[in-house]
This record gives C-alpha cells, structure tokens and sequence, in this order.
C-alpha cells in the first residue's frame, strides 16, 4: 500500500525562520516527499525564499497554522475574531504564494483557550462566521482547501472528534473545507480509528498527521496504523500523511504540548525511524 509520506517543521524548528530553509533539502534527503511549514505567525513567515527553496529542492509542500488568544475566532471580543479572520486569510495568501493545497492546523479557535465548559452554540456561530469568510476568501483567491485539526479536550473545547468536525464544514458551507485527523489527539477522543476515517469519508477526509500516541516515535506505541491505514486506503485518501513532533529543547513549544520527556535522540531520529516504521507497516497490507 503506498502512501505520500511527509515532515512537519516542527521537528526541527520552533519558529520557522530564513535560517531554517535547510530543513527542505534535509527533508527530501531523509526520504519524505512533502514538507508541513507550520506557520506560527503568517506575518513574519519568510514565503519568498521558502518558495524558491521548495523549487529548488523540488518537494511539495502543505502548510498548517495555530491560532492564538490573540486570534481566536471563537472569542466574544469582536475584534480578536476580526484579528483571526486576518491571520486566516494571511495563511491563505501564504498557501497560494508556495503553492500548497492544504492549510491545516487548529486554524478554527485560539489554540489552548478553554472556557471550562462545553462548546455554545454562540461560539459556533462565530466560529462558523469567520471560517465562511476565510474559507470564501480561499476560494476566490485560489484553490485552498481548509483542513480543521480535531485535537484533544486539553487543547481545545471546540473541535475533538471527527462526527463535529465533519458538521463544521457542513455549516460552513463553501465547499472547500475538510478534516485535519491527527493520530495523537484521535487516541484519546476517537472511539474508533477506522470509525472515524469513515465518518470522514472521501468527501471530508482531508488531511493526515501520523503521529504516536506519545507523540514519540510512530510506529512503536498504541496507535493502531493497520487499522487506520486500511481505513484510509478504503476511504480513497490520496493526501499526504505527516509525521509531527517536537524537540524538548523547543521551550515555549514542549511546553504547551506537554513534552516533559527525551522520546528519541533528536527530532529528525523520531522522524527518520518513524518513517522507515510507517512504510514496513503500509507495505504489509
């Protein structure tokens, strides 16, 4: 079974800078075929010399993006959701400028805002609000597709499973939003890995991170990737799937993601076993 295997940035830099286009090239030497700029801030995002690298190099790429507290298009302040409409649509020019077909990420609400109670309705209906004209905005500028990242209940109060994410394009509505499945976050909410491929679908699966449930190395943990590779395959998924994770030495990063522990050498180490294990297993089946 063959599957177009990819990197996050985030295994190698914190905050993607021009000092780190060497990642490029260091990508597609270790064997993977599309790399995953997380964009931590569109603003400051170097696109022009990331677009001549990738032409250089010659490997595609996906982008996904985080928003903040200061962007969180979920919030009641009417000019946070303003800013995060902003930062969206920035993401997007980014997109159409390198080329990429993907924006994930949790690019719906302020990563880590939590409000100690379930998802309103009211926060929906922002939520919706800003990701129509995002999502509108990607359309009539380019050919985006906007992938929403189901995470865990500790990061986020909005978006856990795939069923919900699912009804948040429906509600959108542009057509040009799918869902962002990472194995990481479905471990723990998911009550079914090939459940929720299915509950996906063709039509709205639309983006894959591959990462362990420890959010070490794939393949050496409890994410069950027979399964979920099966699943995929069955669905007529043909994107990318992208190994992400993190260095302890990322401060600010490991912090907020939990990473209290050494879970392989370094982050290309995780990246180049993770990836050896994610082909012998696809190769199996």
């Amino acid at each position: 079974m063959y599957f177009k295997f990819g990197v996050d940035s985030f295994i190698w830099a914190e905050n993607f800078s021009e000092q780190d286009l060497w990642i490029i090239q260091k990508a597609k030497d270790i064997g993977f075929e599309v790399v995953d700029f997380a964009i931590s801030n569109p603003f400051k995002f170097p696109t022009a010399a990331v677009k001549a690298e990738l032409e250089r190099v010659g490997i595609d790429c996906v982008c996904t993006t985080t928003l903040t507290l200061e962007t969180n298009p979920i919030s009641p302040d009417p000019e946070i959701r303003k800013a995060a409409v902003a930062a969206m649509k920035k993401a997007v020019d980014i997109c159409n400028e390198l080329g990429a077909p993907i924006l994930g990420g949790v690019n719906y609400a302020g990563w880590g805002y939590l409000t100690k109670k379930p998802r309103t309705q009211q926060e929906w209906d922002w939520g919706v609000a800003c990701m129509r004209e995002v999502a509108e905005y990607a359309k009539e500028t380019g050919d985006v597709t906007i992938c929403v990242e189901c995470v865990n209940r500790f990061e986020t109060h909005f978006l856990n499973i795939a069923e919900d994410a699912v009804q948040f394009c429906k509600d959108v509505g542009t057509g040009n939003m799918k869902v962002h499945l990472d194995c990481f976050h479905m471990i723990r909410e998911e009550k079914s890995f090939a459940g929720a491929v299915k509950t996906c679908g063709k039509e709205y699966l639309g983006y894959i991170h591959v990462n362990e449930n420890d959010r070490g190395i794939p393949g050496t943990g409890l994410v069950p990737f027979e399964e979920f590779f099966k699943a995929v395959h069955e669905v007529g998924y043909d994107g990318p799937l992208v190994i992400e994770s993190f260095d302890p030495k990322f401060e600010e990063l490991a912090g907020n993601c939990a990473i209290w522990r050494k879970l392989a050498e370094s982050g290309e180490a995780l990246a180049i076993e993770g990836l050896a294990n994610l082909k012998a297993i696809a190769a199996k089946l």
